[in-house]
């Protein structure tokens, strides 16, 4: 069931979800791609497996993910003993869909001499097939302590693969999934948006194709653009993500200006991400009441997906939530 099976016209979803919250023992983590509503009455909003490792810190008994698919399945890889719902099913991920497992697998057994670091937007049976899941934080420190004479499968996601190697120098096979909002970008309607502000620094994922992160002033994590965002001097910024991040933005520095890098149409639009709009307040509600669509995952599948993620965590484990590129430095005036 992804969707509400009666009317709730009416309801005040708000108040309801604080009810079956308390009692359903339930944390509701929101990323920051959901709508600003779902953001606002959240427990936690932040990247995904920080969430996922802030709900698993909890005494809760059931988790509302409000994001996508594998991060619904990261929470329950980390906290099987909870109840894990999705408030709908279908609420995907075009990177988890480039990378089947079947083909995923037949890609490694191709590859014998290779070790698969695998990012985390991926389903957990690809997680089982890794051998190290990384972040955009943790990804680098990762590599870092990898021997440069191993060679490495980095996938699903050949942006942010092909932007460590340039980065790192290192040699990469990688897989050819691409994240279809930061796909979008326009390089031409950036540049028009660069010449309108001129000395706006511009944030980027290191999803994006090289021609935006070419003119990013700083590339890093969700949370790491946040965090530059609100520490640096500059007063208008321009943030080449998916755009629903503005609004912690604006919540925490309303006095700065935030501008979302455009499409090709040279709005914001095609920049939102289809599969985390999927998550609505209704859906939310309906998940805590029925506590359905529900998370289930095989027991020897979750464990495979765990050793993959706890060598990550074992690595870089201090970098989950802290951006790629640490937190950024700023001289005084």
């Amino acid at each position: 069931m992804n969707a509400p099976n009666s009317s709730l016209k009416g309801l005040d979803l708000r108040a309801e979800i604080d009810r079956l919250r308390k009692e359903r023992n339930a944390v509701i983590l929101a990323h920051y791609y959901q709508k600003p509503e779902i953001q606002d009455l959240a427990d936690f909003v932040g990247d995904s497996l920080d969430l996922s490792r802030k709900a698993e810190a909890t005494d809760a008994d059931v988790i509302a993910f409000c994001g996508v698919k594998f991060m619904a399945e990261t929470a329950k890889i980390l906290s099987p003993q909870k109840i894990v719902v999705l408030p709908d099913m279908d609420a995907g991920c075009s990177l988890e869909d480039s990378c089947p497992p079947d083909q995923f697998k037949a890609f490694r057994e191709a590859h014998p001499d290779h070790i698969a670091l695998t990012y985390i937007n991926c389903s957990a049976a690809v997680k089982a097939l890794s051998d190290i899941i990384v972040t955009s934080s943790s990804a680098e420190i990762i590599l870092d302590q990898i021997p440069k004479d191993q060679k490495i499968i980095f996938g699903p996601d050949k942006h942010l693969g092909g932007y460590l190697a340039r980065k790192t120098g290192r040699d990469m096979l990688l897989w050819p999934g691409v994240c279809i909002v930061h796909e979008a970008f326009s390089e031409t309607e950036l540049l028009k948006l660069k010449a309108q502000h001129p000395g706006a620094p511009v944030l980027a994922h290191p999803e994006c194709p090289p021609h935006i992160i070419d003119h990013a002033d700083h590339v890093g994590s969700t949370s790491s653009i946040l965090d530059y965002a609100l520490r640096s001097p500059e007063q208008t910024l321009i943030v080449a993500t998916e755009p629903h991040i503005i609004h912690q933005m604006e919540k925490t520095a309303p006095h700065k200006t935030f501008i979302g890098a455009p499409g090709a149409d040279g709005n914001c639009n095609c920049n939102m991400c289809p599969y985390m709009a999927l998550n609505t307040m209704e859906k939310l509600y309906v998940a805590l009441r029925d506590l359905e669509p529900r998370i289930e995952m095989d027991e020897e599948l979750r464990l495979a997906a765990r050793k993959s993620l706890d060598t990550m965590l074992d690595m870089a484990g201090r970098t989950v939530g802290q951006g790629d590129v640490g937190r950024p430095i700023f001289a005084a005036g």
